[in-house]
């Protein structure tokens, strides 16, 4: 990377938390779809920056207080979301090596459908969902989260219906997201995948995280957390946008 593309991924990160600190999921599907369009980095490269960064947030974020956790709901969906890590990376190797633009093609889509579900109204459920219903979303989660690094959305939408306490909720969606990323990052390492590249981006993009994440909790407000949804939606809109209209037509056209 050039100074100028250091400093426009320092951006993107600075983006992507303020968006993650205001609507809980939206860390890693704006950073990889903002590096997409600027051509920044590669899809496994920021999805390995992303696996580290979520890990060190959700560690600091756990070690502040006792976690409250429904562990007979979480113990199916983190099962089958680690299943899913686990086909998500193996994936990943393969359409990297093969058919990048397919990966392009393919995360654009994701943010897209994803985008949607930032927005869509998750209305309460009068009781508890089934464990099955656990285990498909838990495993879609981990999936998106061996391909990209963002197992956040199918999880949150689900879980956020449920008639469980939020502290419940967020503690759950916390420890089930830092599960997917040490098995994300155990794998990725073991293959020989986590390049020294995305250790240095880490590191470059740590304390933009960490101050961003603070200045937001201080001084952000429920107002401001509406704005930003909406913001969030149309960015992500426009990134999967960006990043699909010219897979589909170097696909289309090869």
């Amino acid at each position: 990377m050039s100074i100028y593309q250091h400093l426009l991924f320092l951006a993107c990160v600075a983006l992507a938390t303020y968006a993650q600190t205001m609507t809980g999921f939206a860390f890693g599907l704006v950073l990889l779809g903002l590096s997409g369009v600027f051509q920044l980095a590669s899809v496994s490269e920021v999805a390995n920056v992303v696996s580290v960064l979520s890990l060190v947030n959700a560690a600091v974020t756990l070690a502040r207080a006792k976690p409250q956790v429904n562990w007979r709901l979480l113990a199916p969906a983190l099962g089958s979301s680690l299943a899913g890590v686990v086909a998500g990376v193996f994936a990943l190797a393969w359409i990297s090596g093969s058919m990048a633009v397919a990966l392009q093609l393919l995360l654009g889509v994701t943010i897209m459908a994803c985008a949607v579900l930032l927005v869509a109204r998750a209305e309460p459920l009068p009781r508890l969902s089934s464990r099955g219903s656990f285990v498909f979303f838990g495993s879609v989660s981990g999936l998106l989260g061996g391909l990209f690094s963002s197992a956040g959305p199918p999880m949150v939408y689900h879980l956020y219906r449920q008639p469980l306490p939020l502290a419940s909720i967020r503690n759950s969606l916390l420890i089930l997201f830092s599960f997917n990323a040490m098995a994300r990052l155990g794998l990725v390492t073991s293959q020989g995948q986590f390049q020294a590249s995305s250790f240095w981006l880490s590191a470059q993009a740590l304390p933009l995280v960490i101050a961003v994440t603070w200045a937001a909790r201080r001084y952000g407000s429920a107002g401001s957390m509406k704005t930003v949804r909406r913001m969030v939606f149309v960015l992500l809109l426009a990134a999967g946008a960006g990043l699909v209209v010219p897979a589909a037509r170097q696909l289309a056209g090869g």
